[in-house]
């Protein structure tokens, strides 16, 4: 039985797809799923029945992941002194230093919990425009959905495009700004961010038991606490800084003086 069940389970994670638009997503509404891993990792506390590609559900992801991710991710929050599951959390990804940052409150001001390396984000500093450009979007989004049957381990989907985005993307006649961009596992990656499975068991654990409707998530092409955002004028849109103004205030709006004085400023 315990064979058949590695089978199985290596028939649904059996190669990654060329493009992040290759996600099976699940509607937030729906029970979330967690499969096992087939790689070396720590200890499971439980193994799902066998199930077929695509049948995981969140539930199942909860009961595999659930106990583990909690168990490493609740020193930085009793550090932070923030209780875990909180009930907000923020996360901020910043393009260049291939960094995202987990924040997280109960009430007050945001926290600084801890760090994950982004292991592939492709393309370059400036907004998604387009379907196929590559790029990872820039701007603040919300998770909208859990896709625990992703071919890339586990998978996480931001709005892109936004409000902001349909606007601009409006304006300028541009009609295919593109769409299904993930943070989810593995380190490849065509306009989404992949955040290794490990790290992406504790972002989709941590996504679903505090909610998809408490999250937030601000992208930015590097970190603003660090110099200012600037927009390329010669590839950048006219209206490029207007949404690094609008970064830039979120990130500091989440950041207090203690991480400020963490980062040399």
């Amino acid at each position: 039985m315990k064979s058949a069940a590695k089978i199985i389970v290596g028939l649904a994670l059996t190669g990654l797809l060329s493009s992040c638009s290759e996600h099976k997503p699940v509607t937030s509404t729906a029970s979330i799923a967690v499969k096992p891993k087939t790689q070396t990792a720590p200890k499971l506390y439980y193994i799902p029945p066998p199930k077929l590609p695509g049948e995981w559900t969140v539930q199942d992801i909860l009961q595999a992941y659930g106990e583990n991710a909690t168990h490493k991710l609740t020193p930085y929050f009793t550090k932070a002194k923030v209780s875990f599951p909180p009930r907000e959390v923020a996360f901020i990804a910043l393009k260049q230093e291939k960094k995202l940052e987990l924040w997280a409150r109960d009430h007050g001001e945001f926290r600084f919990i801890r760090d994950y390396a982004i292991q592939a984000a492709s393309g370059v500093a400036g907004p998604k425009l387009r379907q196929g450009d590559k790029q990872v979007p820039e701007g603040i989004y919300r998770i909208e959905e859990l896709n625990p049957n992703s071919h890339y381990h586990l998978s996480m989907k931001i709005n892109y495009p936004n409000e902001f985005d349909l606007f601009h993307a409006w304006q300028e006649g541009r009609t295919n700004p593109g769409s299904d961009i993930f943070i989810h596992g593995r380190a490849v990656s065509i306009g989404c961010l992949a955040m290794g499975d490990e790290a992406i068991e504790e972002l989709f654990v941590l996504t679903a038991q505090v909610g998809t409707e408490n999250m937030k998530i601000v992208i930015a092409p590097h970190d603003p606490r660090i110099y200012p955002l600037k927009a390329d004028s010669e590839k950048d849109p006219k209206w490029t800084p207007e949404l690094y103004s609008i970064i830039s205030r979120e990130i500091k709006a989440l950041s207090p003086v203690v991480k400020s004085a963490k980062i040399g400023l």
